[in-house]
């Protein structure tokens, strides 16, 4: 039988960006979820004029990490093997979805890096943005037994059965700490596949005082550290992390 699978996009205020953005992944996709997680520009009603795509809406703005929560629930629900998050601002290239695919009939999560291969015409990563990435990355590799160049990459494939086991509850930009604790002591197999670095939104927000790099590091600090303190109360052990973890 052949394995169904849905490209899921997170959307907020993004109303000249991305319907070019799902046009593009139309070319890929056969089922697109947009999240529009309580845009207030013209987003929404851009996204109600479409047929072509399944929209679920949130009330107000919760986060980022809550948009992607609400597309992991509706594969869940939905029967789907696998699902594809990029994000619709055009920072993802949605030509490179089916190597997402591919990539993920073996493992459980694929996840892009913006870091394992050069290519031509590369953004040079804001210096913030890069540091607080590298610092983080390397505390999640050192603490959690893993090899990854890039905690943050937004681009990624799931395997929908592997899904049903996490329990994210970060609804903001943290929410990837949460999921590398949790996918890494649950011993789930991870592979990184480089994508090309775009930076088109430079000025992005992370939210009130996050804007501050000191804090939005201390701040991922403590939630990498929450999630490990939940995932030992739940039994699992970071010695068994560093030893069935399966990163690649």
């Amino acid at each position: 039988m052949a394995k169904r699978w849905l490209a899921a996009l997170p959307v907020f205020n993004e109303v000249g960006a991305v319907g070019g953005v799902l046009d593009e992944v139309r070319r890929y996709a056969n089922h697109i979820l947009t999240v529009d997680d309580g845009s207030t520009d013209g987003t929404s009603e851009l996204l109600d004029a479409r047929d072509d795509i399944i929209v679920v809406r949130h009330a107000i703005n919760r986060g980022y990490g809550a948009a992607l929560q609400t597309a992991f629930q509706f594969a869940i629900d939905e029967g789907f093997d696998f699902v594809v998050t990029l994000d619709c601002d055009g920072q993802h290239q949605p030509k490179r979805i089916p190597r997402f695919i591919a990539a993920c009939r073996d493992v459980d999560m694929v996840s892009g890096s913006r870091y394992l291969k050069k290519y031509p015409g590369d953004d040079e990563a804001p210096p913030e943005r890069m540091f607080i990435n590298k610092t983080i990355t390397a505390e999640i590799n050192h603490r959690l037994g893993l090899s990854l160049t890039d905690a943050f990459c937004g681009f990624k494939a799931y395997r929908v059965a592997s899904l049903k086991q996490l329990e994210i509850q970060d609804t903001g930009y943290a929410m990837p700490l949460e999921l590398w604790a949790q996918a890494a002591m649950l011993g789930m197999r991870i592979l990184e596949i480089p994508v090309p670095r775009l930076y088109l939104d430079l000025k992005r927000s992370f939210g009130g005082a996050l804007d501050h790099a000191e804090t939005r590091l201390n701040h991922y600090r403590a939630v990498l550290d929450r999630s490990i303190q939940q995932m030992e109360q739940r039994g699992y052990s970071l010695e068994a992390a560093r030893t069935h973890s399966q990163a690649t």
